[in-house]
């Protein structure tokens, strides 16, 4: 079971302005009311590394079709839904059929919870891992099994095969990079696990942060496999986290499954600058690049001082900080710097999302004062 410390992003947001939501986060009430700001936070303002999200926010063209749509909003503008889902087809050369779209990964994690976990339908994760697909599976009552990650931060296949195979899991999850840790597990270890889980077990990986690594996608296996659920969001890379877009990519049968529990239209707006996205060929390549340019200019940074991370290829990482993890968290609040919380597995560890150059500059001054305060 999470720690009740340790409550994920997305449950967090659930209980925004309760003062549950500030002592289980283990932030002050002033600490918790820091502004949330757009791209790049000003250079007075506090410095937020704490939500993964992307410090430049939407592309320029992105933000120039969301801007050119919003006066035919009054219209549902379905066909705009369509065109999206061909075009990521396209890419990813999958059928049409084999993609559905989705406000964010947030719903087709949540929903796959409520499909294919329960009392008798358990759930194999990894530790630490992103948490909102546990939480839901836990509370229907499903036994959930979470395997420590590997000490190179790649997902322990073996011994999640042998969880699944143990409790007759309904559901393996595997997220890839993975959150918090930013790390990666091989193409050869998920094709390992593909081939040897228990047929009733269904493999949900969850590839949110993909495009910032070199990491090969497992998401054409969708087109040979009724097994296989690819998660895919426009909150990261491309800088939508709140205009909410999101892709699953499975077997039709799957996809049936995920629309069984309902739909909406999505937002006119996050279609129009999802768009814009998918048809930047070079916006994927050069956020990636200048993500890992800071990320590992920081991580060399933090390792100088004798604070190892783990290896990351995310706009995350996670750092040893040789100390209670929630406590550094609010010293680094105090200074200005906001940044994640530590896992109940690593108490002494903390993630930090990777921000501007600028921004991991203020990072560094604020760890240096939170490290070695003045006496």
């Amino acid at each position: 079971m999470t720690h009740p410390s340790a409550p994920s992003r997305r449950s967090f947001l659930h209980l925004a302005g309760t003062g549950l939501a500030l002592s289980t986060l283990g932030l002050t009430p002033a600490q918790a009311a820091l502004p949330r700001s757009g791209p790049a936070a000003p250079a007075g303002g506090p410095v937020l590394l704490n939500f993964n999200e992307c410090p430049y926010g939407p592309a320029p063209a992105a933000l120039a079709a969301a801007r050119d749509v919003a006066g035919r909003s009054g219209r549902y503008l379905f066909a705009m839904a369509g065109e999206l889902r061909d075009l990521f087809a396209a890419q990813e050369g999958l059928g049409k059929e084999q993609v559905r779209l989705f406000p964010g990964s947030s719903e087709p994690l949540n929903r796959a919870a409520v499909l294919w976990t329960g009392a008798g339908a358990g759930l194999v994760v990894a530790d630490p891992t992103f948490e909102a697909l546990g939480d839901l599976a836990a509370a229907r009552g499903a036994p959930v099994v979470r395997v420590p990650l590997r000490a190179d931060g790649a997902h322990d296949v073996r011994a999640m095969v042998a969880a699944a195979a143990r409790i007759d899991a309904g559901l393996l999850y595997l997220c890839n990079p993975n959150n918090p840790t930013g790390s990666i597990t091989p193409a050869a270890d998920i094709a390992w696990l593909l081939a040897h889980k228990p047929a009733r077990t269904r493999v949900l990986v969850d590839e949110a942060y993909l495009q910032y690594s070199e990491q090969r996608s497992v998401i054409g296996q969708a087109m040979q496999r009724d097994d296989l659920i690819v998660l895919r969001t426009f909150s990261k890379l491309y800088g939508m986290a709140g205009l909410r877009l999101g892709v699953a990519a499975a077997h039709p049968d799957r996809l049936r499954e995920l629309a069984s529990l309902g739909d909406n239209p999505l937002p006119v707006t996050a279609l129009a600058a999802g768009l814009a996205s998918l048809r930047d060929p070079d916006l994927i390549v050069r956020r990636r690049a200048e993500n890992a340019q800071v990320r590992q200019a920081t991580i060399a940074w933090l390792g100088k001082r004798g604070f190892s991370c783990v290896p990351s290829e995310a706009n995350c990482f996670v750092v040893d900080v040789q100390r209670e993890g929630a406590a550094f968290a609010a010293a680094m609040a105090e200074r200005g710097v906001v940044i994640g919380r530590s896992w109940a597995i690593w108490p002494q560890r903390v993630r930090v999302t990777v921000g501007t150059a600028a921004e991991m500059e203020r990072f560094q001054t604020a760890f240096a004062a939170a490290i070695d305060p003045p006496r």
